[in-house]
């Protein structure tokens, strides 16, 4: 008997032969066809192994124009790859390079889901799709499989908020949560290094706010851009992205506005002029900067981009934690332009969820951010602020397992007294011998800002002398500290090692390759 065999979305993070091969297996496994017309394969297979291509710009710390200069010459794919982040963080839904593929094949339609790139990159995409005759669509349209939650390719699982614990100790400057969730009843398994993937919603009173805007009807029944059909309420709650408006909605705004001069810098806005309107408008400020611009609300809706997972780097080990999984997470909330702000998955954690309270997520797996599998194997960590979670997870890890090798963390923040994350227990583990080294770089505590990168160019020998024992270096952050701690490790080894420049970034480049060189930044 045979079964319909399911289909690799080509969202998946495969690239084309890969998801060939796994489509056909799954056809000979199920006794059926290929829907992608590829042969069922025989009974003793074997992996496929991963495709090496040489992408000289997949480097997340160098700038867009030097990216793009490396893929010059290559095909479109590789150009627009080019133009993304670089982080493969699956924010979009895809890697970069799949991305791409994506866009370029016609599957998907919308060109702004690399968060991190931003508007530079959406533009680029724009510009290098006019430029390879490929039609940028004039609408965004349905989001990718991993925007919604009944496509998404990652196993989906409900998790209850166990608590949101403050960790800033007396700041009235930083608010940073250990998020502790409960995945008994998900199914639901992590490996250090991975992300948890959070189906957040938006804050219900900025919701409230635009729909009365609109002079709408918070029960009107809309299409949002993740495919589902809700009231507009719902739709702007948990479907669509209201923070960051795409150009398509600031261009359908253009369209609609009955004022010519708010209607010429809509347009001037949404081309990406300077100073045609406020930087950085979410979507209710463009509606109270813009009052003749009301468009039908289903026109509106459609036009903006579905509301995407938020990824958190997890800070446990599930050998020391069992079915829990924690987070730490910086709640965002500041001030723009005389209206409160705040993040969408933060604040969501660390204000509305509330203990008990349930949230769909996912795990992520790590691309190769993960603890080397020799255990005598030494560890550099780098990561200050939020950037220690995954190196809480690390070291959690290694004393679970009885890891001999050394361990190294790097860790700052701002004052001692208020942002020494996870405090007791970071000195609990030095003292108990888990961890070899700890500096520490706290940037306000002194007339002179203090950074991690600092530190390293003090212990420059010692740090030299590990790398050549072949220890591991990881770097979680931003992406401003992980470029300040690029140069400053190749600073060290060019200094300790006696060799130029160029030798100092090729010993980097050779430690990507070996996968002891690895970034997490945002």
């Amino acid at each position: 008997m045979s079964y319909d065999a399911p289909v690799i979305p080509n969202s998946a993070p495969f690239n084309p032969t890969q998801r060939a091969w796994l489509n056909g297996w799954l056809a000979a496994y199920y006794g059926g066809e290929s829907s992608v017309g590829t042969a069922p394969m025989e009974t003793d297979i074997a992996v496929v192994p991963a495709v090496e291509e040489d992408f000289a710009w997949h480097d997340m710390t160098l700038p867009m124009d030097e990216r793009l200069a490396l893929a010059e010459g290559r095909p479109l794919p590789q150009r627009l790859m080019a133009a993304m982040a670089q982080q493969d963080c699956g924010q979009c839904g895809y890697l970069c390079k799949s991305y791409a593929d994506a866009i370029v094949s016609g599957t998907e339609k919308a060109l702004n889901r690399c968060v991190p790139g931003g508007k530079e990159t959406a533009r680029m995409v724009k510009e290098l799709l006019e430029l390879g005759e490929v039609a940028a669509p004039a609408v965004a349209t349905a989001a990718p499989a991993a925007a919604s939650l009944t496509t998404s390719p990652f196993p989906l699982g409900m998790a209850r908020l166990e608590a949101a614990l403050p960790l800033n100790r007396n700041s009235k400057i930083k608010d940073t949560r250990h998020i502790k969730f409960d995945l008994a009843d998900t199914g639901l398994h992590y490996e250090v290094g991975d992300a948890l993937g959070i189906h957040a919603t938006n804050c219900p009173d900025t919701v409230a706010a635009i729909i009365e805007r609109l002079g709408a009807k918070p029960d009107d029944a809309v299409d949002g851009p993740d495919g589902v059909r809700r009231s507009l309420y719902d739709s702007l709650l948990q479907g669509c992205e209201i923070g960051r408006p795409t150009d398509e909605a600031v261009e359908v705004l253009a369209s609609r506005a009955v004022n010519l001069d708010e209607s010429q810098r809509l347009q001037a806005l949404a081309e990406g002029y300077p100073g045609a309107g406020p930087e950085g408008a979410d979507l209710l400020e463009l509606l109270e900067s813009f009052p003749s611009a009301r468009p039908p609300v289903q026109e509106l809706i459609a036009s903006l981009s579905a509301l995407q997972p938020r990824l958190y780097s997890i800070s446990s080990s599930m050998k020391e934690v069992n079915e829990a999984v924690h987070l730490t997470v910086a709640a965002v909330r500041y001030q723009m332009r005389g209206r409160h702000r705040k993040g969408v998955a933060s604040t969501f954690l660390a204000d509305r969820l509330g203990p008990g309270g349930t949230v769909p997520v996912f795990i992520q797996p790590a691309h190769s951010f993960h603890l080397p599998k020799d255990n005598y194997a030494p560890i550099i960590m780098i990561g200050p602020g939020t950037g220690v979670a995954p190196f809480r997870a690390f070291l959690q890890e290694r004393r679970a397992v009885g890891a001999k090798g050394r361990n190294w963390l790097f860790f700052g923040d701002q004052h001692r007294a208020s942002d020494f994350l996870y405090e007791d227990e970071i000195t609990g583990m030095q003292q108990d011998g888990l961890l070899t080294e700890l500096e520490l770089a706290f940037s306000r505590d002194q007339a002179e800002r203090l950074y991690v990168q600092q530190r390293m160019r003090e212990r420059a020998k010692d740090l030299w002398a590990w790398l050549e024992e072949g220890a591991s270096v990881f770097v979680c952050g931003s992406i401003t500290m992980g470029k300040d701690v690029d140069a400053a490790l190749t600073a060290i080894i060019a200094r300790q090692g006696n060799m130029g420049s160029g030798a100092a970034k090729a010993y980097l480049a050779k430690m990507t390759k070996e996968q002891r060189y690895l970034r997490d930044v945002y």
